[in-house]
């Protein structure tokens, strides 16, 4: 059996009503080349069924039979990768038709780059579009400020199997595992990001809880980070970003004004892109609905 040029992780959890939308765009990719690991995290209801139905050799499916958590299964698929480039992707996210062609592109006219990310559209539960991530296109730009976090969407991250080996996810966080990668990575790597809008993302309900919970485990990072490379001073300081963030969210979250603060906005989304999402959407979901 050849080696695919794409490996694409995709771990699940209770993933049957979006799976499918999800598996339907990476078959709809304008790349064939490509395996896509999914590895079941423990799913209690038809994730597995959703996945088998669609009987793709492409398609390598893992039945785990406990809840691991993120981090410990994209280890697990990058440690069962063949590619040459390994790919994020979320079972609740839809892929543009052009994603992996365009970033296998800008991989090859940059082959100084590590990982490479996208813009983002958000989306809600019934496919209306909601808002676009701020994007930073350099890897200077990207990592202007190290110590508050990297502007890279973890689910349109693109790059050399190499990095991903090298670097990995810390086992033990359940959240913001991207970020604590990327600040143990970007002192010897290259990042960059496509302007081009390649992934529908499902923007689900934001929390106090699960926000805070973020910034409890970016804090982890932090303070391993500074420690590891005596940096005290910008630690003392990121903490203390950290802790007014903390603050911010505890004062918008309750009340919706957090994505404003992010800079998600719909007033940066052209009719073009709205109408280009919209044959996205629809052709990720033609089967039976949004299921």
């Amino acid at each position: 059996m050849s080696t695919p040029l794409i490996s694409i992780l995709m771990p699940v959890f209770n993933a049957e009503r979006t799976v499918k939308a999800a598996l339907r765009s990476i078959l709809a990719q304008t790349v064939e080349d490509w395996e896509l690991i999914v590895i079941d995290d423990g799913s209690q209801d038809a994730t597995l069924t959703k996945v088998r139905s669609l009987a793709e050799p492409r398609i390598k499916l893992i039945d785990g039979s406990a809840n691991l958590g993120l981090a410990v299964r994209l280890n697990q698929a990058i440690a069962l990768s063949g590619g040459r480039y390994l790919a994020r992707m979320d079972a609740d996210d839809i892929a543009y038709p052009e994603r992996f062609a365009t970033q296998v592109k800008f991989m090859l006219d940059h082959p100084e780059c590590d990982l490479v990310g996208s813009a983002v559209l958000i989306f809600d539960d019934s496919g209306a579009v909601q808002g676009k991530f701020p994007v930073r296109v350099t890897h200077e730009e990207i990592c202007a400020a190290p110590w508050s976090g990297f502007p890279l969407p973890h689910p349109t991250w693109f790059g050399k199997r190499t990095w991903f080996v090298e670097f990995g996810y810390r086992p033990d966080y359940k959240k913001t595992q991207d970020q604590d990668a990327l600040l143990r990575a970007y002192a010897f790597s290259r990042f960059a990001c496509v302007p081009q809008v390649l992934l529908g993302y499902r923007q689900e309900k934001r929390t106090l809880k699960k926000l805070l919970g973020g910034r409890l485990n970016f804090s982890r990072s932090i303070v391993c980070e500074a420690r590891k490379r005596a940096a005290w001073r910008e630690g003392i300081v990121a903490l203390a970003g950290q802790g007014m963030k903390a603050l911010a969210d505890a004062l918008t979250v309750p009340f919706g004004l957090d994505r404003r603060l992010r800079g998600e906005s719909r007033m940066n989304i052209t009719s073009a892109e709205v109408r280009e999402w919209r044959d996205v959407w629809t052709a990720a979901n033609m089967e039976s609905g949004t299921e």
